[in-house]
């Protein structure tokens, strides 16, 4: 028997109307992007489309909008510069084959290693990135440092700033979008309220005949329905060589950026995403957009961000955006090109403030230095370069970091037992970083002919602290003294018979003791 859900219904409501917000706030993106990649404004597009419509029906995260994003576009640059748009295309369906790899292989549980002073270094450094596209709609076009909406290489002072009543305008059309995006919450929520800014600022824009830069003014959108296409490149060993090293980097940043902002949404929403369903999903997605005709892509934070604020939350939000964005494409482009920029600026403005964790500022003071100096670092690297390098950055810094503070933990307790044997009791991890003072801790000289050393409070890490271990039998041998080992972990024991006649020690063993034993846990 049919029933009727009420919630259901609502929730598909909120799915619709908040895809159709994030699909207009999509075009200027994906068409911005695809300059910044130098292709055609329609490759972006396509990219968007597909992306986004393949990742909302098999991702792992409901509600994560994804599509052609600016920390790919940088990459591709010189891709598509030296050999043509065709090697992108066939580059981008690699990636997507590396990231399914990804997938199958569970690697999405990886993302778990990144700290979380680098999650919020990541969400600032986005965030800023965001900001610093949005200011390109301030300068005028055909000037340094502007290209339809985006920064290129030119730095900001390059840029020849709008002046006067152009300015002004444009700053108070962003005003009233970010002004009703923030106000009408407070009255309701029947709609989203980004959508009703673009609606109202628009239809002041055309109502009031006030000039200022619409999305036509960024690029022509109309188009067909994305094609078939097999790349038209050398299929052998020279041609692998060239996409290879492009698509690596592709498929890190993407399933990282991916990952990353799966972990943002998990917050917000208070649900959790699969991590390694959404890596096949993020592969899927490009390797069938890289045969039609399109750039690739990864999740989008900020068009996620819109389409959390605004009520999506299932799949069919991320669906409807990208059927919306085609709907836009095939027959809806003389509409959606008098859309001003201003309100999609503002509405991008308001993501900035929702996206930037401002508490940083209140607990910079009051966590470890080391903290507060990966957060820093990882925003800056974030806006200088790209997010995978400011990830990879961050993460060796938190190890570093990691390694030196349990470095300081180890220590060695001597005393002599009832056979009189001198007897070490181990306290802390033995690896890389603890060698030094692990060793520093016995005296084979002055110990007595029976050395114990009691592992009971402590584990094997590596293999420098197995060569750490074969160090010291060699000093107790060489002082004709003998050494055994007690209360190894299990763990600890296979390290030692994986390396054979590496270490020659006489190890006790314990059955009954199972401290450190993780296959208990």
């Amino acid at each position: 028997m049919f029933e009727f859900h009420f919630s259901k219904v609502a929730t598909f409501k909120n799915d619709l109307l908040s895809g159709l917000t994030v699909a207009l706030a999509l075009v200027p993106e994906a068409v911005a992007f695809a300059f910044v990649a130098g292709v055609d404004p329609l490759v972006g597009l396509y990219a968007a489309f597909m992306v986004g419509l393949i990742t909302a029906c098999i991702g792992g995260r409901p509600g994560m909008i994804s599509g052609a994003t600016g920390a790919l576009a940088v990459v591709m640059v010189s891709l598509v510069a030296d050999h043509g748009v065709d090697y992108l295309f066939i580059t981008v369906v690699l990636m997507g084959i590396l990231q399914i790899t990804a997938g199958v292989l569970k690697l999405g549980k990886f993302i778990r290693m990144v700290p979380y002073p680098v999650m919020l270094g990541f969400v600032n450094g986005l965030a800023i990135v965001i900001f610093l596209a949005q200011l390109g709609q301030f300068g005028e076009a055909g000037q340094p440092g502007w290209l339809d909406g985006t920064f290129m290489q030119d730095s900001i002072v390059d840029v020849a700033w709008l002046q006067g009543e152009e300015l002004y305008l444009l700053l108070s059309l962003v005003l009233v979008t970010m002004i009703i995006i923030h106000s009408l919450p407070r009255f309701t929520t029947a709609l989203p309220s980004s959508l009703v800014a673009i609606g109202v600022v628009t239809g002041l824009v055309l109502g009031l005949d006030i000039n200022t830069k619409v999305v036509g003014d960024v690029a022509n959108i109309s188009g067909g329905l994305p094609s078939f296409h097999m790349p038209e490149v050398p299929f052998n060993l020279e041609t692998l060589w060239i996409i290879l090293p492009y698509a690596i980097i592709l498929a890190a940043i993407g399933l990282i950026e991916s990952l990353l902002t799966l972990r943002l949404i998990d917050e917000i929403t208070e649900t959790r995403g699969r991590g390694n369903r959404e890596c096949i999903g993020q592969g899927v997605a490009n390797t069938v957009t890289g045969f039609f005709g399109g750039m690739g892509g990864c999740a989008m934070i900020g068009q996620s961000m819109i389409n959390v604020n605004s009520g999506g939350r299932g799949r069919m939000s991320g669906i409807s955006a990208a059927l919306f964005l085609l709907l836009f494409i095939l027959v809806a482009s003389p509409v959606i090109e008098q859309i001003p920029l201003a309100a999609l600026i503002g509405v991008m403005f308001i993501v900035v403030i929702g996206t930037f964790e401002w508490s940083s500022f209140r607990i910079v003071g009051k966590v470890p230095r080391s903290d507060a100096l990966i957060l820093v670092t990882v925003s800056a690297v974030t806006v200088a370069t790209d997010l995978a390098v400011a990830v990879v950055v961050g993460v060796i810094i938190s190890a570093l970091v990691f390694a030196w503070e349990h470095a300081k933990h180890i220590r060695i307790e001597a005393r002599e037992d009832h056979k009189g044997s001198t007897v070490y009791a181990v306290t802390g991890p033995l690896f890389f970083g603890s060698v030094t003072s692990f060793l520093e801790g016995f005296d084979p000289k002055t110990d007595n002919d029976d050395v114990v050393i009691d592992f009971a409070r402590s584990r094997v890490a590596d293999h420098s602290g197995l060569d750490a271990i074969d160090t010291l039998a060699e000093r107790y041998e060489n002082a004709g003294k003998t050494l055994h080992l007690v209360h190894l972990s299990e763990e600890c024991r296979k390290l030692l018979k994986k390396a054979g006649n590496l270490v020659e020690v006489n190890v006790i063993e314990d059955p009954k003791y199972f401290v450190a034993e993780d296959s208990l846990a």
